[in-house]
C-alpha cells in the first residue's frame, strides 16, 4: 500500500513538472554583425504603413521610390526615416516596453512547497500552495506604469525618427543650395582666372605693374580657396546625408525639386506655441514617463499595507499517522519598513520628472522664440539684399558692355562682376539659412512635415 502511495505521489510529482515546463522558452544564440550594412542605392520601396510622421501620411500602399529619376524631398526624408540605422536600433527597444508591459500584466505565480518525514510508526507528507495576494493588489497599478512607459518608448521613438527626418531635411536643403552655391563660386574663380591669364600676357609686355599683378593674384587665390573650402563642405553634408539614409558614403544620391519651405505666419507661431504640450512630441513622451512615475507612487504606497499571502497545506503526521488539511496565512506586519524609503525615493522621483517636464516646456518655448527671431532678422537682411541685386546687375551688364567696347578697362569690370557674383553667392547662403531656420522651427513647434 505504501509502495502504492510513493508511486503516485512520483507520478503526480512528474505530471506537475512536465506541465511547468512545457511552456519555457529555449535558448538562441544570436552572434553580432561582422560587416557594414550599407548600400550604395537607397531601397526602392518602403512600408508606407508604418510611416508616422504627421503631415507625411501615406496611403497604406507601399511608397515607390526612384532614384534614378532623383529623390525629392519626401523621399529623402522618408528613406532616412525607414533606413537610418540609429533608428532601426531604437525601435527595438519597443520590444523591451512591450515585454515589460507583459511581464507587470502577468499573475504571480503560486509557490509550492513540499515535505516527507518517516518515524518507526507512520510516514508523513506536507504539502502547501499559497499565492501572493500583495502582488494582486498592487497589480493593476504595476500594469498601469508599464502601458504609461510603452507609450513613453514609442513616444521617445518618434521624437526620434522626428529628429533624423528634420536633419535630412536640413541636409537635402544645404545639398540643393550647394549645387546652385557651386555654380556662382566657379563663375567667381574662373573670372579671376581669366582676369589673371590676361595679367601675365600684360606683365610679359611691360602693360602691368608687380602691385596690379600681385593684387589680382592674391584674389584669384582666394576665389580658389574659397571654392576649395565649399567643396570640403559640400562633400560633408552630402556623406552626412548618405549616413541618414543608411548609404555608403560614397554613394551618388540624385536630388531633385529643390524647393522652399513656406514659413510660418505670427497667428501659426502664437497657436504653436500655445498648443506646445499637446503637439511636441518629446513633451507627450515626458508626460507619458511622469503617469508611469505616479503609478510608481501609487504602487509603493499600496505596498506599505501589510503583506498578505493565502494558501491551502495538507499533511500527514509521521507519529500520529493524522491526516489534516486547511487553509495557510502568511502577514508581514509593518512595524518597522513599512516601504517608507520605497514611497520617498517614488516620490522624490516624480518631483524630478516634474520639474523635468517644465524645464523642457520653458525651453521649447525659449528656443522657438530664439528662432523665430532669428527668422525675422534673417528676412529683413534678404529683402536688403534683394533689393540691391537689381541695380548691381545693371552696374555689371552696363560696365561688360563698356569693356567691350574698350571704353572702361578689365579692373573695373571684374570689380562689377565679381561684386554680382559675391552679392549673388550670399543671397544663396541667406535663403538656405533661412530655409533650414524655417525647418527648425517647425519641428520646434511640433508642426507637420508639410504646409504649417
Amino acid at each position: 500500500m505504501r509502495a502504492k502511495l510513493r508511486f503516485r505521489g512520483v507520478w503526480r510529482a512528474a505530471s506537475l513538472g512536465a506541465l511547468l515546463t512545457a511552456g519555457c522558452a529555449h535558448y538562441q544564440p544570436s552572434p553580432l554583425p561582422s560587416a557594414p550594412d550599407l548600400t550604395k542605392t537607397p531601397a526602392l520601396e518602403a512600408p508606407a504603413g508604418d510611416f508616422r510622421l504627421p503631415g507625411l501620411a501615406f496611403p497604406p500602399s507601399p511608397v515607390h521610390l526612384f532614384p534614378k529619376n532623383g529623390l525629392d524631398e519626401v523621399s529623402v526624408v522618408t528613406l532616412a526615416v525607414f533606413d537610418n540605422p540609429d533608428l532601426k536600433a531604437a525601435r527595438l527597444q519597443a520590444g523591451l516596453a512591450d515585454a515589460q508591459l507583459l511581464q507587470a500584466g502577468l499573475l504571480p505565480d503560486p509557490r509550492v512547497g513540499a515535505g516527507f518525514a518517516t518515524s518507526a510508526l507512520n510516514y508523513g507528507f506536507n504539502f502547501a500552495l499559497n499565492e501572493d495576494i500583495q502582488a494582486l493588489i498592487t497589480r493593476g497599478a504595476a500594469k498601469a506604469g508599464a502601458e504609461a512607459h510603452r507609450r513613453q518608448v514609442h513616444l521617445d521613438i518618434l521624437w526620434q525618427e522626428w529628429q533624423v527626418a528634420e536633419r535630412a531635411r536640413e541636409s537635402f536643403i544645404q545639398s540643393c543650395a550647394d549645387d546652385r552655391l557651386r555654380q556662382v563660386l566657379s563663375q567667381t574663380r574662373d573670372l579671376f582666372a581669366e582676369r589673371y591669364r590676361q595679367d601675365e600676357e600684360a606683365l610679359r609686355r611691360n602693360d602691368l605693374t608687380l602691385d596690379a599683378f600681385s593684387t589680382d593674384l592674391t584674389a584669384l587665390t582666394g576665389a580658389e580657396q574659397s571654392l576649395h573650402q565649399f567643396e570640403i563642405e559640400a562633400d560633408a553634408t552630402r556623406r552626412g546625408l548618405n549616413q541618414l539614409l543608411g548609404l555608403d558614403p560614397g554613394a551618388q544620391l540624385p536630388l531633385t525639386g529643390c524647393g522652399d519651405l513656406r514659413p510660418v505666419s505670427a497667428e501659426q507661431f502664437q497657436e504653436a506655441v500655445t498648443l506646445l504640450p499637446r503637439r511636441r512630441v518629446d513633451l507627450l513622451a515626458l508626460k507619458a514617463g511622469y503617469e508611469s512615475q505616479e503609478q510608481s507612487v501609487r504602487q509603493a504606497v499600496l505596498s506599505q499595507f501589510p503583506s498578505l499571502g493565502a494558501g491551502v497545506e495538507q499533511g500527514r503526521d509521521p507519529i500520529e499517522g493524522i491526516n489534516y488539511l486547511g487553509p495557510n496565512v502568511t502577514l508581514t506586519l509593518p512595524l518597522f519598513n513599512r516601504n517608507r524609503g520605497q514611497i520617498a525615493e517614488q516620490r522624490a522621483t516624480r518631483a524630478i520628472l516634474r520639474q523635468t517636464y517644465q524645464a523642457r516646456i520653458d525651453q521649447a518655448v525659449g528656443d522657438a522664440s530664439r528662432v523665430w527671431a532669428a527668422i525675422a532678422t534673417m528676412q529683413g537682411q534678404l529683402r536688403d539684399l534683394d533689393a540691391r541685386l537689381p541695380g548691381l546687375r545693371r552696374i555689371a551688364t552696363a560696365t561688360e558692355l563698356s569693356f567691350r567696347q574698350g571704353n572702361s578697362d578689365a579692373a573695373s569690370y571684374v570689380g562689377a562682376k565679381s561684386g554680382l557674383l559675391a552679392a549673388q553667392a550670399q543671397e544663396i547662403r541667406l535663403q538656405t539659412d533661412l530655409a533650414n531656420a524655417n525647418s527648425v522651427l517647425n519641428t520646434l513647434l511640433g508642426l507637420p512635415f508639410g504646409a504649417p
